[in-house]
């Protein structure tokens, strides 16, 4: 881990391939496992090769979500679930408040960012503009879960000109970026120490959602405008594909620092580290702060396809997967790794980087967890 050297705000590309196709026990592989857990530690987030991820699978992903949600309010509506906490169907715009307005551990860390550094004001606590679709890429468990809510069955669109699209893009395109996600919680047990499949077996039966985000630029394309307030993920791992228009900004954990995201063409994805991650590990690995908000790129993007699209509806689509540990496990912090993270703590405080209170991670079935983030960002009744 980079810490006496002020760090790239360049994120380390892991490579997954060599994972996949090196002996496990090669010095390349576990050089490559080492360099994902430390950008974990470090960032927060990395970017992510995976051969086997098509563009043309996101393009055409892309594609179906701007045409579903180009659809009249009441139309979308139908696929609305609030009695499931929005956790599976739509959520329309307006719905999800961004945690960090009125939380105090969070509003301690824009304090403690330069103001240049700092998000777009959140204070206001309004509901963030964007819309969002849940689609559900599980594997049933061989137990009655004691979280039903949470693991309710897929909508599928009624509108003719989405429903036979709708099964086929999404299950290709989600597989695509579930098989690269699994794989990393693979890389980054190892480099961490941990046996490979740690992670991996304790999320199989989680309830992962590919989770396309839409914002109208229509409506919402100014300059300033927040189409995602700053906040953490409450899942494992979240991973995305590229959108069509740029507005998505990380903090890197050791740099203080805004990060506008650029994901490569290609075979190229963006993790980051959520919360059920930074609990696991003792706060070893801490969940990634991000937004999504209107900037300059942004707008010459959208003038670029007024002028190239202009039958194309304008809408941002985030490509964007939820990977979650399962419902009924139960989220304890691995001691080895909670102590190192006691020292990296330690370390970076002596290096005058002071990361507010220490965090007490409880011990909880991950179902709680997930409903308790629920009730923060106003998707499930308290």
């Amino acid at each position: 881990m980079v810490e006496s050297q002020e760090l790239s705000m360049d994120l380390p590309v892991i490579d997954l391939d060599v994972f996949l196709h090196k002996p496990r026990d090669s010095a390349e592989v576990q050089a490559e496992c080492e360099k994902a857990a430390n950008a974990l530690i470090t960032y927060g987030a990395l970017v992510l090769r995976d051969s086997r991820v098509s563009e043309d699978d996101n393009t055409t992903f892309l594609d179906l979500l701007e045409d579903y949600f180009a659809q009249p309010e009441a139309d979308l509506k139908k696929d609305e679930r609030p009695e499931l906490s929005y956790q599976i169907g739509v959520t329309l715009e307006n719905t999800e408040k961004p945690k960090c307005a009125v939380d105090e551990p969070c509003l301690n860390v824009i304090e403690r960012l330069a103001p240049s550094e700092r998000p777009l004001d959140i204070m206001g606590h309004e509901p963030d503009p964007k819309c969002r679709f849940f689609w559900r890429m599980v594997e049933a468990p061989p137990y009655k879960t004691q979280f039903p809510g949470l693991n309710a069955d897929n909508i599928t669109p009624d509108a003719p000109h989405i429903k036979e699209r709708w099964g086929p893009v999404m299950n290709q395109w989600g597989t695509s970026m579930k098989n690269a996600v699994e794989g990393l919680t693979q890389m980054a047990a190892v480099g961490l120490g941990l046996p490979a499949d740690t992670f991996k077996d304790a999320g199989r039966y989680g309830p992962h959602l590919l989770a396309p985000t839409a914002s109208d630029l229509e409506k919402y394309g100014k300059v300033n405008t927040i189409l995602a307030g700053f906040h953490t993920d409450l899942n494992f791992l979240t991973i995305h594909g590229r959108s069509r228009y740029p507005g998505l900004h990380i903090w890197a954990r050791n740099t203080g620092r805004k990060i506008p995201v650029k994901i490569p063409q290609g075979n190229f994805l963006l993790v980051q580290a959520g919360k059920q991650l930074e609990h696991i590990t003792g706060g070893l690995i801490k969940a990634g702060y991000h937004e999504v908000v209107v900037n300059e790129s942004t707008v010459k993007v959208i003038n670029d396809r007024k002028e190239k699209f202009p039958d194309r509806p304008l809408v941002r689509i985030s490509s964007t997967f939820f990977w979650h540990l399962s419902s009924d496990y139960d989220l304890v912090p691995i001691p080895e790794l909670k102590t190192k993270a006691k020292e990296v703590r330690a370390a970076q405080f002596n290096l005058g980087k002071d990361e507010g209170e220490e965090v007490e991670y409880p011990p909880l079935k991950v179902g709680e967890q997930v409903s308790n983030e629920l009730k923060h960002i106003a998707l499930m009744a308290k």
